[in-house]
């Protein structure tokens, strides 16, 4: 029994305050924890849209050119092929995504394809800032841009082709 005004302290007088000072730690703690990962998922999904952006570019310099000996061309045929691998792996976490191939070609110059992506990461934490009042930027735009050369065409071609044909953006 403790008597008012005594200097003893018993045990159970601390139970209170370990309790009060775990709950208004864990939420810091959480928050301290989370911004590594949320930025960490952002460079992941940056990773993934350049892997995605690198395979169509790699499946365009290997199609073959639409029309008729001696006038083949690049069509957008080829460039909807390319679409269409690069948005089957571009990752979910992304909005708003969009894809431009353009296609580098000509007479006696090297030929190559240049595949880009872009879409808008959603940062979680900024969400849980914006509940909060805060005032930061909706979203982080990543874009990714990868070139090939074009697999079918003479090795003496040294200098680069620099009339573009672009298809796009096309949007999912």
């Amino acid at each position: 029994m403790k008597l008012f005004g005594s200097g003893t302290v018993t045990l159970t007088d601390q139970t209170g305050q370990s309790l009060i000072e775990i709950t208004l730690i864990t939420p810091l703690l959480l928050i301290a924890l989370y911004v590594p990962v949320d930025f960490g998922i952002s460079f992941y999904v940056g990773n993934l849209t350049q892997t995605a952006v690198r395979e169509g570019a790699r499946v365009g310099s290997g199609l073959q050119k639409s029309g008729s000996v001696p006038n083949l061309v690049f069509s957008s045929a080829e460039a909807n092929t390319v679409k269409t691998q690069v948005f089957s792996q571009l990752p979910n976490y992304l909005t708003n995504k969009t894809v431009t191939v353009t296609f580098y070609s000509g007479t006696g110059c090297m030929e190559f394809v240049q595949v880009s992506a872009q879409g808008n990461y959603n940062f979680s934490l900024y969400r849980l800032m914006r509940l909060f009042g805060g005032t930061p930027p909706s979203s982080l735009t990543i874009s990714r841009t990868t070139q090939m050369h074009y697999k079918y065409q003479p090795y003496t071609n040294n200098d680069y082709c620099t009339v573009p044909t672009s298809y796009g953006p096309f949007s999912s």
